[in-house]
C-alpha cells in the first residue's frame, strides 16, 4: 500500500504472518515521479526501488540513519567524525533503536494469565556499556559461562537476574555460579545434573533448575545454527525414552528445585510456525511429566531464535505483533492443556541487539580478477565478523559518503585477512568506489564483536554508541601494546619444572 501524506510516503510491504514493514521517505524532488512507478511494481522491484530512494538521498531507512549531503548520520553523527574520532573498523551502535527495541520485548511480551520474562542471551553482544543500559529495563540475562556471569555482575546487574546455561559446564564454573547466588541454572545433561548435584551437597546450598529439553523441531535454517535436531550437542532429547525417567528421579532431588523446562530450537528462525509448533510440543510433554508424577512446574522458558534482517531486502518480524500473537498462542495451549504456569521466558539475543548495530570500514585497494565481480577491500574482515565465513551469513552494505551517487556497479566486499575465505559480501551494488570511501554494513550488531579475534594480530575494534548527536565510547580500539600485554618472552630453559 502506497500513500501520500505531508510529511512524504509511507509505504507498508506485506512480509507474510506477523511481518510489516513500514517505511517513510521525505519528499524531495525524486520522490512525487516514483509514485506512479511504485504503484505497479511488483514487491522485488518495489524494495529496489525503495532501497535506490535511501541511496539518492532522503530516505529514512531506520529511524535514525540520515542522508545529510551524501553523507550517512547515526543517531544523528557523521560517519565521517566517527570515523576521524575513532578509526576503523569500527562498531557503530544506535542507542536509541536498542531502547526502543528492548522496550518492544519487555511491553508486547506479557501476559494477564501469567509472569512473563525477557532474558537477554548475552552471547550475542556484551560488555559493560551494553549490559548496564540494558540493565535498567525489566530484562533478564542469559550467560553460558564464568566469564559471561562475571562481567554481568561487574556490569551492575542482580545476581538473581542472571540464568545460566551451557552444555559443558566446569566444576569451577557450577561452583561459581553457586558462591555468586545465580538465579536459575539450565541442567544440559544427565552428568552436569550429577556434578552440579555433588556441588550443591558439599556446599549444603540448593538452587532452582530448569532442564532443557530438545524438541526435536528442525528449523530452515543454517545447520550450524540449528540446535534441535536429533543429533543437536544441546539438552536432552524429547523422543529419548530415558529422559523422562532421568526427569521423573531428578523430580525427587532435595538440593534442586526443578522449576520446569527451557527449550530452544535455533537462530534466524523466520516461519514464525516454528516457535507455536515448539510451544506446543512442549507443553503437551510437561503435561505427560505432570501426570506421570503427580508434580505441578511452574516454569517454561521457550528460548529465542527469533529471526530478524541481516540484508535491507530482507523481511522483517514485526516484534510487537508476533510476541502479542504469541502470548495468545501460549495462554491457549495452557488452557488446552490445563496447566498452571506461573512464568513464561525468552531469550532474544540476536533478534534485540542486531538491527541496532553497524560496521563501519574504509576502503583501500580494488581488484579486478579474472571471473567473477571485481573486489574492493576494507580494513577490516573475519577477525571481527566471522559469521559470513562460518556459515555463510548475507550482508547488504552502503557507500556511507556517496549516498547521492547512483549504485549501478557489482562489487564483491573481501577482508585483509589472509584467507581466501575472508570475503564479507560477495555481491553488492554500489556507486564507483576509490579509495578511503567509507563502507557501511547495517543490522550486523550480533555474534559480530563478541566473536572477534586477534587473527593475523588484528586489534580489536572500538565500540561506539551514538543517540541524539553526541557518540559515547563502549569499547576503545585496542593498541599495539594490548596485542603483546599477556605474552611473555622466551628466556631459555630456565624455569622451574612443575
Amino acid at each position: 500500500m502506497i500513500s501520500k501524506s505531508l510529511k512524504g510516503i509511507t509505504a507498508e510491504i506485506p512480509h507474510g504472518v506477523g511481518c510489516i514493514q513500514n517505511m517513510d521517505a521525505t519528499v524531495n524532488k525524486d520522490v512525487p515521479i516514483l509514485i506512479g512507478e511504485l504503484t505497479i511494481l511488483r514487491r522485488k522491484e518495489i524494495m529496489g526501488l525503495l532501497l535506490m530512494i535511501f541511496l539518492m538521498g532522503g530516505f529514512m531507512l531506520d529511524n535514525n540513519f540520515e542522508n545529510k549531503d551524501g553523507i550517512l548520520y547515526i543517531g544523528g553523527v557523521s560517519v565521517e567524525k566517527l570515523k576521524d574520532k575513532y578509526q576503523t573498523p569500527l562498531y557503530i551502535f544506535d542507542q536509541k533503536s536498542l531502547k526502543n527495541r528492548t522496550k518492544a520485548f519487555v511491553d508486547n511480551f506479557k501476559s494477564l494469565k501469567f509472569d512473563t520474562e525477557v532474558v537477554y542471551a548475552t552471547k550475542a553482544f556484551s560488555n559493560l556499556y551494553v549490559l548496564s543500559l540494558l540493565n535498567n529495563y525489566n530484562i533478564l540475562f542469559d550467560c553460558v559461562s564464568k566469564e559471561e556471569i562475571f562481567v554481568c555482575l561487574k556490569a551492575g546487574v542482580d545476581s538473581s537476574r542472571i540464568h545460566f546455561h551451557g552444555n559443558n559446564k566446569s566444576k569451577d564454573e557450577l561452583e561459581y555460579a553457586i558462591d555468586k547466588n545465580i538465579g536459575l541454572i539450565i541442567i544440559d545433561s544427565v552428568d552436569e545434573y550429577y556434578l552440579l548435584d555433588s556441588i550443591l551437597n558439599e556446599k549444603n546450598k540448593k538452587i532452582d533448575v530448569l532442564i532443557r529439553i530438545n524438541p526435536d523441531v528442525k528449523t530452515d535454517t543454517h545447520k550450524f545454527i540449528q540446535t534441535s535436531n536429533a543429533d543437536s550437542k544441546f539438552g536432552l532429547n524429547i523422543r529419548d525414552k530415558n529422559t523422562k525417567i532421568f526427569i521423573s528421579k531428578s523430580l525427587k532431588n532435595k538440593n534442586m528445585h526443578i522449576l520446569g523446562f527451557h527449550a530452544h530450537i535455533g537462530s534466524q528462525v523466520k516461519n514464525l510456525d516454528f516457535f507455536k509448533e515448539e510451544a506446543k510440543i512442549m507443553l503437551k510433554y510437561m503435561k505427560e511429566i505432570e501426570e506421570d508424577n503427580s508434580y505441578k512446574f511452574s516454569h517454561i522458558n521457550l528460548g529465542g531464535g527469533f529471526g530478524t534482517k541481516e540484508r535491507i531486502e530482507d523481511r522483517d518480524l514485526d516484534i510487537e505483533v508476533f510476541l502479542k500473537d504469541y502470548i495468545k498462542t501460549i495462554e491457549n495451549l495452557l488452557v488446552y492443556y490445563k496447566i498452571n504456569i506461573k512464568n513464561v521466558g525468552i531469550e532474544p539475543g540476536r533478534s534485540l541487539i542486531s538491527k541496532s548495530g553497524s560496521m563501519l570500514y574504509t576502503i583501500g585497494s580494488t581488484k579486478k580478477t579474472l571471473e567473477g565481480f571485481p573486489l574492493i577491500f576494507v580494513d577490516g574482515g573475519m577477525s571481527d565478523n566471522i559469521r559470513p565465513s562460518l556459515y555463510d551469513a548475507k550482508y547488504s552494505s552502503i557507500l556511507a559518503n556517496k549516498l547521492n551517487n547512483e549504485a549501478n556497479i557489482i562489487y564483491r566486499v573481501g577482508g585483509k585477512l589472509c584467507e581466501s575465505g575472508d570475503i564479507l559480501i560477495d555481491e553488492v551494488k554500489l556507486p564507483k568506489v576509490e579509495r578511503d570511501d567509507l563502507l557501511l554494513i547495517p543490522y550486523s550488531g550480533a555474534y559480530t564483536y563478541s566473536m572477534a579475534s586477534n587473527y593475523n594480530k588484528q586489534r580489536k575494534a572500538a565500540v561506539v554508541f551514538v543517540e541524539d548527536g553526541c557518540d559515547y565510547l563502549a569499547v576503545r580500539r585496542e593498541s599495539l601494546d594490548d596485542l603483546i600485554s599477556r605474552d611473555e618472552i622466551y628466556k631459555g630453559e630456565i624455569n622451574e619444572r612443575i
